[in-house]
């Protein structure tokens, strides 16, 4: 791991957010077993440049138009491409791929950062993208992947076309329109927001409607509900995945900026949503249980956003009464099997590794609802954010080797096979990532806190960010000093 601190010879203007700081007996009060405290020699900052440092220096190459590429959705440690993994020759926006999310992180925290070569490395990610053939500008219709050794496209992790999940497309969409909100009066802006719309509209207009009233997991190209799992087997969560919450995410972001208003589906899903009692089943594309942890937050993240959109506060209660409090159950309390678990989320019984991308959008969820409570209950904001703060200082824990790299999870029950774990133990970390999704989501989450929740001030050489426990999280030397 690399624990060396950076600093940045930077001036970053924030706002300055006065609130007194809780020392560590004062945190946690719904569990202290669940507690991680900071490492002072390797804040969750550090963890996120290292994440980043990874994918930039070892995961990127160039296309034949000069854009960067990635060279695999499937890598280990030293960047060398997994082949033979079904991710490991797929590059693209799709699902485990994440190219505009990706970039997206690392646009927003080299912003941040005022580092204008991450930003541009960012962009010319993005441009890949846009100008590579996977938006049907026409249509508003994303493929998700291109075989990065044939350059053939395809809508699935299996390399086919038979079927794609609508979902997922929404998420790239929705991905693209909050890039373009922090891209201002660049000329792409206009042309993300465009596709954004156009998306939304195909899935609204070809998407098969299912007898439970939500959407289906998986379609045909055109839209057709398509009910078999990518092994060719019955999926019997083909109406209960959680995946459909993307669209909702992307109907209310279209809706609150004002370039569509899908208010009645908004009101139409989220009632079928809600009579389900939540729809939590998975929205990863290749497990299978009607509960896993990131369909919580992904839940409580766009009903929160819905309920704002829509003026309902029933639909806050449920998210916070059913969506939030759902992640409770998949809370680690301990180190298991001597291996650094504690303060991480387990993905679901089925398949219970602890990825870090969920718990990354976990932290993200929690942060959301820190904010969200601030000033109404500060007691309970005061246990969002520290719920956030523990998960990232958890996974913080799981970089290895000299390059930055953070496992995709951490397999503590051996699910995945001594084989495929870091120095081959029996029970640890999988000795592969996804660049722009397990190793980066962190960037995300992160960045909301430091922008959103974390106390800024002059230090004796410059600005600090401290946590709402007073550590300092990140340090950005004064110009000139």
């Amino acid at each position: 791991m690399n624990k060396m601190r950076q600093r940045f010879e930077l001036g970053v203007i924030v706002l300055l957010l006065s609130r007194p700081f809780l020392g560590p007996g004062e945190t946690d009060s719904r569990g202290r077993s669940f507690y991680v405290p900071e490492n002072p020699s390797y804040p969750i900052t550090t963890s996120v440049l290292d994440s980043i440092r990874f994918t930039l220096e070892k995961t990127l190459q160039s296309d034949k138009s000069g854009h960067l590429v990635s060279i695999s959705s499937f890598v280990d440690p030293e960047g060398q491409v997994m082949g033979w993994h079904d991710f490991g020759n797929l590059e693209g926006p799709g699902w485990a791929a994440n190219a505009v999310g990706g970039a997206y992180e690392i646009y927003t925290f080299g912003g941040f950062m005022e580092k204008g070569d991450w930003k541009e490395k960012a962009l010319s990610i993005l441009d890949h993208v846009l100008e590579g053939g996977f938006i049907e500008e026409a249509t508003g219709f994303i493929r998700g992947y291109r075989e990065t050794p044939t350059g053939k496209f395809c809508l699935n992790y299996k390399h086919r076309s038979d079927w794609f999940c609508p979902g997922s497309m929404a998420k790239i969409a929705f991905q693209l329109l909050i890039f373009s909100d922090e891209l201002g009066t660049d000329p792409r802006a206009k042309r993300m927001r465009k596709a954004a719309v156009r998306c939304a509209a195909w899935i609204d207009k070809h998407v098969e409607s299912v007898p439970n009233g939500w959407f289906p997991r998986r379609t045909t190209p055109t839209g057709q509900v398509y009910r078999k799992s990518p092994e060719g087997g019955d999926d019997p969560f083909w109406q209960t995945s959680a995946d459909g919450l993307f669209i909702l995410q992307l109907q209310a972001g279209l809706t609150e900026r004002g370039l569509a208003d899908y208010s009645g589906s908004l009101k139409e899903k989220v009632a079928a949503f809600v009579r389900a009692n939540g729809i939590f089943g998975s929205i990863n594309h290749d497990t299978y249980d009607p509960h896993e942890n990131v369909a919580y937050s992904v839940a409580f993240r766009t009903l929160l956003a819905i309920g704002r959109v829509l003026k309902d506060d029933s639909i806050r209660t449920f998210a916070y009464e059913k969506c939030l409090s759902g992640l409770d159950q998949f809370k680690m309390h301990e180190d298991r099997n001597g291996v650094a678990t504690k303060g991480l989320l387990y993905m679901e019984k089925s398949w219970d590794t602890a990825y870090l991308w969920e718990n990354a959008e976990a932290a993200l969820a929690f942060f959301e609802a820190g904010l969200d409570t601030r000033r109404t209950d500060p007691a309970k904001s005061r246990e969002y954010e520290i719920d956030g703060l523990v998960i990232l200082r958890a996974i913080a824990k799981h970089h290895y080797g000299p390059h930055g790299f953070l496992t995709e999870g951490v397999d503590w029950n051996n699910h995945v096979g001594q084989q495929h774990h870091i120095d081959q133990a029996q029970y640890g970390a999988i000795r592969y990532t996804e660049p722009f999704l397990n190793n980066q989501h962190i960037g995300e989450p992160t960045l909301y806190y430091l922008r959103h929740l974390a106390r800024c001030s002059m230090g004796p050489t410059g600005k600090e960010w401290r946590d709402i426990e007073g550590n300092v999280i990140l340090q950005v030397a004064q110009r000139g000093r």
